[in-house]
């Protein structure tokens, strides 16, 4: 399949993207609305990458395969300036961002506002907004050193110094003595878990301070439809300009694309590998086999006759909801899953889209995600271990279960290649691979080859729904191969 056609009538393109996830798409879209003739290849039959919605069991329910909840798309500088609204996608926030229910006691609940989160944790209240009030203050910033290439010094040096000593007290040996309450210990936790590794450590804290304080500023929010809304929406931007998207034509290999002065790849790096071969310099080929991968998720998809029957009632307001036990037992949970052994209770996310987008529920039937952080590769049908894992809080789920699919670890990289044993990370998140994302390179986007970029979440800023891999890459390849030099993002 082939959608728009500049370049199919105008000759050779100047760039190529291979892959269609969110950052080839970002890549994409900068690339064209730079002037160029692009032409992108997605080796599925839809594009999308982490971004696709399908209905799996009915055709008025649709469920998203990959990514749901996009804290980091409404907080992008590349999404925010590409204007979602503008091109259609509505995002919609849940009253409560997250929720945390636990063995005893209520559930813990980041609420979108920060003064009713803070009275809800109580002893732990005032802690909590001592953490959270001065990111949210100074959220933009924030965002921006987080989402940056990770190599460019910041312009304001207060940033650093406010994330570097949270990271300390949250991402270390000291964040088993931050809060007096299991639930606000719990719910921090819950967040520093989606960094799928060992806890705690510096770059979960990271990613529990980043994604924390958005809960209270631009939210955790859904795609209006679906995750799909927002590939459609940059793909039609791409082929307005007069790009060219080839659906179900697989690239293999470099030589199989047309003439182009830049290649961009929205792969990861086993996959860099395989299409470039033996042309890469062995030093820098050996770095790229040296990239590690990180634990799997284990999903399920459920089509379900009602609302997931929370026990605690503020859970039904949430939009996320992390499974998992106390503090104790999420690091010790995540931590012997980073060893490559299946933790007795693993972490698992769910969400229930209908929650917050209620047009995704018909007839009284609507979507369930979830999965669970597994070992690497792991190529057990993990079902029943999900579904108890919501049962224990939420007693009768099982019962409004009218059909599921499940999708392995090992299942993962079958789907998309870049999910490589299950690793929908594009890659292990440790401190050194934060930094280092993929090799040691000053330019973590330009690879040892002429005119080949990578573009992937295997380079800075990481995995998530925010584009900026893609842009930060063609940034780079517009000002070395054409000489373009684009304004800072606003």
């Amino acid at each position: 399949m082939r959608t728009g056609g500049r370049t199919g009538s105008g000759g050779a393109p100047d760039a190529v993207v291979i892959g269609t996830g969110p950052n080839g798409l970002a890549a994409g879209v900068t690339l064209a609305r730079a002037g160029l003739r692009v032409e992108l290849y997605e080796a599925a039959e839809t594009i999308g990458g982490g971004l696709r919605s399908l209905p799996l069991f009915d055709s008025q329910v649709l469920h998203d395969i990959c990514a749901a909840v996009h804290p980091m798309g409404a907080a992008s500088p590349f999404f925010r300036a590409f204007d979602l609204a503008a091109h259609g996608v509505q995002l919609l926030r849940a009253p409560v961002a997250y929720g945390h229910p636990l063995p005893t006691g209520p559930a813990a609940l980041a609420w979108h506002d920060l003064d009713t989160t803070v009275a809800g944790l109580g002893a732990d209240g005032p802690a909590w907004r001592r953490l959270m009030a001065p990111l949210v203050e100074h959220s933009d910033q924030v965002v921006r050193f987080f989402l940056s290439d990770l190599r460019t010094p910041p312009t304001d040096l207060a940033t650093p110094l406010l994330l570097a000593e949270r990271i300390l007290r949250h991402g270390t040996g000291l964040a088993r003595h931050q809060f007096r309450t299991e639930q606000a210990a719990a719910l921090l936790a819950g967040v520093a878990a989606h960094g799928v590794g060992r806890l705690p450590s510096p770059a979960a804290g990271a990613i529990a301070v980043l994604l924390g304080h958005l809960a209270h500023g631009s939210g955790w929010p859904l795609a209006r439809g679906g995750s799909q809304a927002i590939a459609q929406a940059l793909a039609e931007d791409i082929t307005a300009l007069g790009g060219v998207i080839h659906t179900g034509t697989p690239v293999t290999d470099l030589r199989e694309l047309p003439r182009a002065k830049a290649v961009l790849a929205d792969v990861a790096p086993k996959g860099l590998l395989a299409l470039a071969g033996s042309r890469l310099p062995s030093g820098y080929a050996r770095q790229l086999a040296r990239y590690r991968y990180g634990p799997a998720a284990a999903k399920v998809d459920y089509l379900v006759g009602e609302a997931i029957p929370w026990a605690d009632a503020g859970l039904r307001q949430a939009g996320t909801v992390h499974l998992g036990g106390t503090r104790a037992q999420l690091y010790a949970g995540e931590s012997l899953t980073a060893r490559g052994r299946l933790s007795p209770s693993p972490f698992v996310l769910v969400v229930d889209p209908a929650v917050t987008d209620p047009g995704r529920a018909h007839g009284g039937r609507r979507p369930v995600w979830a999965y669970a952080h597994v070992p690497h590769g792991d190529p057990v049908d993990r079902y029943e271990l999900v579904t108890s894992a919501i049962e224990r809080y939420a007693p009768g789920f099982r019962d409004t279960v009218l059909a599921h699919r499940t999708v392995t670890g090992a299942q993962w990289e079958a789907y998309n290649p870049n999910y490589v044993g299950g690793d929908i990370g594009a890659g292990a998140i440790s401190l050194r691979q934060t930094l280092l994302r993929p090799t040691v390179r000053w330019n973590p986007y330009r690879t040892a080859l002429p005119g080949l970029y990578l573009c992937s979440a295997a380079t800075p800023p990481g995995p998530a729904v925010h584009g900026m891999s893609g842009y930060l890459a063609a940034r780079s390849a517009l000002r070395r191969e054409f000489g373009i030099r684009l304004a800072q993002l606003p």
